[in-house]
């Protein structure tokens, strides 16, 4: 019996939830290091005249409200007029429901906000990696034999600010046989510098101007445009460096419209290519300022204060709180200016509270996801023994504090601690584990430590095989598979057996 196929339609009701700016505030906050929020604090100080620091003057009156009438001041200045007129363009809807809300919203909790973050925009603050280390990041992107490998570290440490190459290869290899041993010759120098002359940003690498450019070129799509660019570079550079535009255009046969257009296009290379990773470079060499501050006592106790920086105590102006007030109790008497005014100080009150709220939170979050950390890596705060730490993940640090995964995701972005083996990013106290043969969970970066220094102290002339290492580990307490340890061997850029023999 054959089914016959209905089409039905039916309606259905679905609750979602978007963040409120409220919320946004405290997520932007939360990821905050603390110079941004210090910045942010002050510049939101300077726009808010509701919000005030330091200790509280009754006597201060912001000179942003006015409750007389402000049409007859003819010395109003244009600003002051200009936000006049657009308090009494919003009025009109305003003043329909001026009585409705005159409750302060409610706080809105870290962990309400991250239940909506698919909402929100990831932000970030800055980029830790310097110019050198985005260089070598890329080389495990090629091929490269160990005795490549350290050459081309040499030839990245030896690139100036602009990521040019300003020393001849001569030179070069002089200095790798003296200070690496490692006796090399120009051919094999420069075809590694080939190599890293493909790495971004193009131009990287070059020995001159003229050759930074061709590589720039030479990465564009084939087309005439490029041939063109290619040959004002080869044939007339000269001409070029002294923006003799009219010889280029009789020696290449150009017509004013594509020489024009040529031009155009070289003046969109970049003569400095290490200046966008340089730029980065300087804000990463910049002191860091730590968020934490954890103390280890001789007695094995382990304490931590949050960095406040130069964050004012915040309070609500009290002519604007006064303000509110009076409004509560007289707002059937006033006329339609008092209320415009009125209006305008009720919103900047609430501005004012929401962002003190916000602050509160983010002191609280940071505090508990903190002490969560410490609990859970005692020991390595009191002897600075990276192998002491502990298998931690995100979801440890947030069952243990009673936040969200992705709360403690955002504090442990581009937060620091100072502890007394030095300053660390949050990140840095987190250790994925592995199960050892026997079961028992271990952190991988103390698997990764007792595999280094197996390594490092193997007979270079016998390097040992994975099989060799995995029964070493075993030995020492580490009883973890054969493909676990050319897993982080790999990790670490470690080679095989017979790429270490020497």
């Amino acid at each position: 019996m054959a089914q016959k196929l209905i089409q039905t339609q039916t309606q259905k009701q679905v609750q979602t939830q978007r963040l409120t700016q409220q919320q946004m505030l405290v997520v932007r906050m939360l990821e905050m290091p603390l110079t941004e929020l210090e910045q942010s604090v002050a510049t939101e100080i300077d726009d808010n005249p509701a919000l005030e620091s330091g200790g509280q003057d009754t006597d201060h009156e912001p000179d942003d409200v006015r409750t007389e009438t402000p049409e007859g001041d003819a010395d109003e200045d244009f600003d002051t007029a200009s936000e006049r007129e657009d308090r009494e363009a919003a009025l009109d809807d305003a003043l329909a429901g001026i009585g409705m809300d005159d409750e302060m919203p409610e706080p809105v909790s870290p962990q309400a906000a991250d239940n909506q973050s698919a909402d929100y925009e990831e932000m970030t603050y800055g980029d830790q990696v310097s110019f050198y280390d985005r260089l070598k990041e890329q080389m495990v992107d090629v091929e490269l034999t160990p005795r490549q490998h350290e050459i081309m570290e040499y030839l990245i440490g030896s690139l100036d600010g602009d990521g040019l190459l300003r020393k001849d290869i001569g030179t070069l290899a002089d200095e790798l046989a003296i200070y690496h041993n490692i006796d090399t010759d120009e051919t094999e120098i420069e075809a590694v510098l080939h190599t890293l002359q493909t790495f971004d940003p193009a131009g990287i690498g070059a020995r001159d101007l003229r050759e930074c450019l061709l590589l720039q070129i030479r990465r564009r799509p084939r087309s005439d445009m490029r041939q063109r660019m290619d040959d004002v570079i080869t044939k007339c550079y000269d001409e070029f460096m002294n923006k003799r535009w009219d010889k280029i255009k009789t020696q290449l046969g150009l017509d004013d419209g594509t020489a024009k257009a040529v031009h155009a296009e070289l003046l969109k290379l970049n003569p400095k290519p290490g200046s966008a990773l340089g730029e980065t470079e300087g804000r990463n060499v910049q002191q860091i300022t730590p968020d934490f501050i954890v103390d280890t006592s001789d007695d094995g106790n382990v304490t931590f204060t949050i960095n406040n920086g130069n964050i004012p105590e915040l309070y609500v102006s009290p002519s604007f709180a006064d303000m509110i007030d009076r409004y509560r109790k007289d707002k059937g008497k006033m006329n339609r200016h008092e209320k415009e005014a009125l209006l305008y100080a009720k919103e900047k009150v609430e501005r004012a509270r929401g962002f003190i709220d916000a602050v509160k939170q983010r002191q609280h979050t940071l505090y508990v996801t903190m002490k969560a950390i410490v609990d859970i890596q005692k020991k390595y705060f009191l002897d600075g023994d990276e192998s002491d730490l502990k298998p931690m993940i995100l979801k440890d640090v947030a069952e243990k504090a009673g936040l969200d995964i992705s709360t403690v995701s955002r504090v442990s972005n581009m937060k620091y601690a100072q502890t007394r083996w030095g300053t660390f990013k949050l990140r840095h106290f987190f250790s994925d584990s592995v199960k050892t043969e026997g079961g028992e969970e271990m952190s991988t970066r103390k698997v990764k430590a007792a595999l280094k220094d197996i390594i490092d102290n193997e007979d270079k002339g016998n390097p040992l095989s994975d099989d060799a290492i995995k029964n070493m580990m075993a030995s020492k307490g580490y009883p973890v598979a054969r493909r676990t340890i050319a897993k982080y061997r790999e990790q670490m850029g470690i080679p095989v057996a017979r790429l270490r023999k020497k």
